[in-house]
């Protein structure tokens, strides 16, 4: 009998969902930044193993909403705990112990779903000299990972496997993905410009795809990025155009890897006056 069902990828941010997300899928789907609060809305990866498929959901790190946007990528990260079949929770292993997951996202009550915990960036750890050594703790309930050496991604997804309930697949056993590409070259555009831009300016960036001709070689692609003030639009720009360019590139060779063609991105940058503050405004741009 097969099993399947979907894994929430749950934790504060910067915790390493997305890096455990892409290295689980071995593709590079979900936004990665050191920058905190990356991920806004999930991001659904597959991988199917033998008779197991899991469906990892990475959701928008638990924070303290400051604006509207964070009320809706917070909504979103506990509709994804609701949701789950398994909770893989994330902590670093350098600040070991976990805190309860109902602490972290403030629930009234213990979700439905068994939770995992996952340790991530084990390889960080021993460089902490005064890190407590974990007590061997029974080995179905917690797991240690590195998502950069990949140590420990099997055991989670045996640990994980246990906890799935039996189901026929739900997707296509070579799929990787359930998002359209234009979710992921929004994403990608998104990511460079959290690359490229410094401070808080790509917190007030946001993508919207325009066109999206994929009948053709190179695959078109138009894209906005809009920002919340006029002197942003400027620096988003850049110099004679040398910021917009070097985002458009970076997130070119993004796109072209996952879609396995080559593109031609066009990138217009325009302002959409407080955007993360407005529900009508969040909810054109998917975010409501």
């Amino acid at each position: 009998m097969t099993r399947c069902g979907v894994v929430a990828l749950a934790g504060k941010p910067n915790v390493g969902k997305s890096t455990l997300l892409n290295a689980l899928v071995g593709e590079h789907l979900a936004i990665v930044s050191p920058k905190p609060q990356s991920t806004r809305l999930p991001v659904v990866g597959l991988v199917t193993r033998d008779d197991t498929q899991f469906i990892f959901t990475d959701s928008p790190g638990l924070l303290e909403p400051e604006y509207k946007l964070h009320e809706t990528m917070r909504a979103a990260a506990l509709r994804a705990i609701v949701d789950a079949e398994v909770i893989a929770y994330l902590h670093p292993l350098a600040d070991f112990p976990a805190p309860p997951l109902t602490q972290v996202a403030k629930l009234d009550r213990a979700p439905r779903a068994p939770i995992v915990t996952v340790y991530t960036k084990a390889d960080l750890a021993p460089s902490s000299p005064n890190l407590p050594q974990p007590p061997q703790p029974p080995p179905t309930s917690t797991v240690a990972v590195s998502a950069l050496t990949g140590a420990g991604l099997d055991a989670l997804l045996d640990v994980l496997r246990a906890r799935l309930p039996e189901s026929p697949f739900h997707y296509d056993p070579d799929a990787m993905a359930t998002q359209p590409m234009r979710f992921f070259a929004a994403e990608f555009v998104r990511e460079a410009a959290f690359e490229l831009l410094h401070e808080e300016l790509p917190y007030s960036v946001a993508v919207e795809i325009d066109e999206f001709r994929e009948g053709q070689e190179p695959v078109y692609i138009r894209a906005v990025v809009y920002v919340e003030r006029t002197s942003q639009k400027g620096i988003v720009i850049g110099d004679g155009g040398r910021t917009i360019k070097a985002i458009g590139q970076a997130a070119r060779a993004k796109i072209e890897a996952l879609l396995g063609a080559r593109v031609f991105l066009e990138l217009h940058a325009k302002v959409l006056p407080k955007w993360r503050r407005q529900l009508s405004s969040l909810k054109r741009l998917g975010y409501g």
